[in-house]
């Protein structure tokens, strides 16, 4: 028998891809979707869904006997805009939900955890062009902190139990399906939203903020190739760095309006501002690329046509 696969955090933006990607993968019954929250129509009506708490280890652990779980995805997270308005509330989330799974995983109840980290590891002293996999790391938001801290227990379980945990530090994410949730790199798929809503955008960064951006189906792959690949092929076991393109304010909207001419973008920057310039504007994968075969397939103009067209419709 199969065992079955866990999403926390499965009506978040990626979470609800993944927990599609997953089940088109390995069939509906098997993925098992969960969150605080109800998701959407579609999510709920695909396949299994159980209302969790992921800081609640007995829940959590309640979840995994009954489904025989192997795999947990563990996408419940505060995001860095959202965290900075709410720090301690943000730091139980994202270290107890990882905390549980990963003592889970030591205690031998469950096999393979994919755990999220994030460009936030790094900060304003990090070297910001082609951002190396090792470098200085020192975060200076609340979600960088708890990833950066999270990296290191994801490490450490690795290293003193064997626990076979996998992670990649996620640029900016477009995606057409679902809308983010409190990050700062937002402003990307708003955009989009906006553009053809209204003709027009007020953006919350600086126009000439170069960030690392990767377009959800390039997430999504990358993320269900690391956690494929062979044990003997990971070799790091705090987060991969992982690329596709870096843009500005004013690229993007340079690219939509080869779409929609008569697009207009401001600029009113707000707190998010100090956040993105604490941020790398490219990042080297070059480590995902040689020990799991990555390579990235969406770039601006790819991503803009694809965005555009799944939203007008």
């Amino acid at each position: 028998m199969q065992k079955s696969i866990l999403i926390l955090g499965a009506c978040g933006q990626i979470g609800t891809e993944l927990t599609y990607a997953l089940r088109e993968k390995h069939g509906n019954e098997v993925v098992i979707a969960s969150d605080i929250r109800e998701g959407n129509e579609d999510l709920m009506n695909s396949g299994p869904f159980e209302l969790l708490d992921a800081t609640n280890y007995n829940a959590l652990e309640e979840v995994v006997a009954y489904y025989e779980i192997s795999e947990v995805y563990l996408m419940a997270a505060m995001l860095s805009a959202t965290a900075e308005k709410f720090p301690m509330r943000a730091w139980n989330l994202n270290m107890n939900s990882l905390f549980n799974v990963l003592n889970l995983a030591k205690e031998k109840k469950i096999d393979k955890i994919f755990w999220p980290s994030s460009i936030a590891v790094f900060g304003p002293n990090t070297p910001a062009d082609h951002t190396a996999q090792n470098t200085i790391m020192e975060p200076s938001t609340v979600y960088g902190i708890s990833k950066q801290s999270g990296e290191r227990w994801c490490n450490y379980y690795h290293q003193k139990f064997g626990v076979d945990v996998r992670s990649v530090r996620y640029p900016g994410l477009i995606s057409h399906k679902t809308m983010p949730g409190g990050g700062t790199t937002d402003y990307a798929v708003e955009i989009y939203h906006k553009a053809l809503s209204e003709g027009a955008y007020t953006c919350f960064l600086k126009k000439d903020t170069r960030l690392p951006m990767m377009f959800m189906d390039d997430a999504i792959r990358a993320t269900l190739l690391l956690m494929r690949s062979k044990p003997e092929n990971i070799k790091i076991r705090s987060s991969y760095n992982l690329a596709a393109m870096s843009f500005t304010p004013e690229e993007i909207a340079q690219s939509i309006k080869a779409w929609i001419p008569d697009f207009k973008i401001s600029y009113k920057p707000d707190f998010r501002q100090e956040i993105a310039d604490s941020w790398p504007s490219s990042i080297d994968d070059s480590q995902a690329q040689t020990d799991w075969g990555w390579q990235s397939k969406f770039d601006l103009e790819k991503t803009t046509k694809e965005m555009l067209s799944n939203l007008k419709e």
